[in-house]
């Protein structure tokens, strides 16, 4: 997998079955051991900008990858170019299921239908364009597995392994796995093609842990009394680490990752990642999953929305203190454009935010203690945890917006837009700040989701019943009751919802930024394309 990549550095990640080193473009590593699995993370320096660099991958010297005869393109390390024009990708929710029916029908065909992968749409699209057309970047904004909805192939694994009349059942349970469902996730030839080929950026959401993980301090306690909880945690975490989270980082924060390298010098690091894991779960002090990277003049900053929660009754944030310190640190500069990933929505339809931000206070005892079992319920029930029911974490994200947006501390970028998905649809949202704010730039929100778990049609009626004016009437009007402010910017959503597998692209170009929706179609026999639904000049 090749994951970070700069002008002139870059890292390639492998897990291979036996102790060896691995080579790619002259620059080794050797694996790391975690519980007897085998990984490495290759470190490359000294490219140049702009190039593409193709490369095989060596084992002790021998070539593994790219496969013998393989029908894709060589892969090759593309350099993000000093200057110019970028292209990113995005998008989330990706279940692995089977690639054929009844898995490729509708979801009201077919419980068990999740349609056409559009990241599979997107590889059959590569394949026929010049590689100067591929996204330089792929952000994958949360759900890249699905720990609580696995594919058939690890369930047969999971059976053979345990009792699955017991508690979880069929969702994973340990880190053994957790491995699985990431190789049954990344191991076809499609899939392994496009992540040897695009840099891609990960953050975490629920499903890569479980559905609504960290959706409140009820739903916590609940959940640390199961006697299987705390080892799914634990794998959930470490395997993150693995394979998502190293990728995201350079290598110069690599080599001063006190964690990181004592993994690499372990025999077998399992005891060391166990107990790192076991603290993060019960505390948010000593770890960060957010991350920046530099995208020419532009700056991502991915925010981790829910590792890092504070959950304590008398206090809801969204991501502890020292952890926004550091995002409104990397959010500030002299920037073409400010991308904030997170994979939570920041802004949803009005009428949800205002269902969220009323659900927090009554669940805090607006309405008397009587009413806050039942507000919990609705919270869980519901789904009512994104920002809107972190109140004062939108607020500090709405605080920053503005800030950035009037070029406080630093010049305005042309745009800065909140990318993100979960919510199994797709939007644009414009912001728009208090009159007399002076704000600069072009403020968005942009949602793709899923790539590949569409919603059924019920599912669908009921968004599109959320976005309409009775709705967000009644939503304002219960967020007074429980005496919740109106937010401190406005914002609607201009474009949308789109409710297909789709996948988003930015096309970057000096203080030019334009997107696009595309929504992956099933062709002839195996055939699959994209149709563009959204094609918006943002800045």
């Amino acid at each position: 997998m090749l994951r970070y990549v700069s002008e002139t550095d870059a890292t390639v990640w492998v897990e291979t079955d036996a102790p060896c080193e691995a080579t790619v473009l002259g620059h080794s590593a050797r694996t790391f051991c975690v519980d007897g699995h085998h990984y490495a993370l290759v470190a490359v320096h000294d490219l140049e900008p702009g190039t593409e660099n193709p490369y095989d991958f060596k084992l002790d010297g021998e070539i593994v990858w790219p496969p013998h005869r393989d029908p894709f393109p060589a892969p090759a390390i593309r350099t993000l170019p000093a200057d110019g024009r970028l292209r990113v990708a995005f998008g989330s929710c990706r279940v692995s299921v089977p690639h054929e029916s009844p898995y490729t029908l509708r979801k009201d065909d077919d419980d068990r239908g999740r349609e056409v992968d559009a990241v599979y749409a997107l590889v059959q699209r590569m394949r026929r364009e010049p590689p100067a057309e591929w996204p330089h970047a792929m952000l994958f904004l949360g759900d890249q597995v699905y720990g609580d909805e696995v594919s058939p192939q690890t369930v047969k694994f999971i059976r053979s392994r345990r009792d699955v009349e017991r508690p979880p059942g069929e969702e994973v349970a340990d880190f053994e796995e957790y491995t699985r469902l990431y190789w049954e996730s990344w191991r076809d030839a499609a899939m392994r093609w496009f992540l040897s080929t695009v840099s891609s950026s990960m953050i975490w959401d629920d499903h890569d842990v479980h559905d609504d993980w960290n959706t409140s301090a009820a739903w916590l306690e609940e959940m640390r009394e199961k006697p299987w909880w705390e080892k799914r945690i634990a794998a959930a975490i470490m395997t993150y680490w693995i394979y998502q989270h190293i990728g995201n980082l350079s290598p110069a924060i690599l080599a001063e990752d006190e964690l990181f390298q004592r993994v690499c010098a372990a025999d077998d690091a399992g005891a060391i990642l166990r107990d790192f894991a076991a603290r993060d779960a019960h505390q948010t002090d000593g770890s960060r999953w957010s991350y920046h990277r530099d995208l020419g003049r532009s700056r991502l900053v991915m925010i981790d929305s829910r590792g890092g929660r504070v959950l304590r009754p008398e206090r809801r944030c969204m991501i502890d203190d020292d952890e926004w310190q550091w995002i409104v640190e990397q959010s500030t500069g002299d920037f073409d454009h400010l991308l904030l990933g997170t994979s939570l929505p920041a802004l949803l339809a009005p009428a949800m935010h205002h269902l969220e931000a009323w659900n927090e206070a009554v669940c805090g005892g607006a309405w008397g203690d009587w009413f806050r079992g039942p507000g919990e319920r609705i919270r869980q029930g519901l789904d009512l945890e994104h920002w809107g029911a972190f109140d004062d974490s939108f607020d500090l994200l709405a605080a920053l917006l503005q800030a950035r947006a009037v070029g406080e501390d630093g010049s305005a970028p042309a745009s800065i837009v909140v990318l993100s998905g979960d919510v199994h649809h797709a939007y644009l949202a414009e912001v728009a700040f208090r009159r007399g704010s002076s704000a600069r730039s072009a403020v968005y929100q942009a949602v793709c989701s899923p790539l590949r778990n569409p919603l059924d049609s019920n599912e669908k009626r009921a968004i599109r019943a959320a976005m309409s004016r009775p709705a967000h009437a009644v939503a304002r009007a219960l967020a007074r009751s429980a005496r919740v402010e109106d937010p401190s910017i406005r914002w609607r959503i201009c474009d949308g919802p789109w409710f297909d597998n789709q996948v988003a692209t930015l096309d970057i170009d000096g203080r030019f930024l334009t997107l696009r929706i595309e929504r992956a179609l099933a062709g002839p026999g195996e055939s699959r394309d994209l149709e563009t639904v959204l094609e918006r000049r943002l800045a």
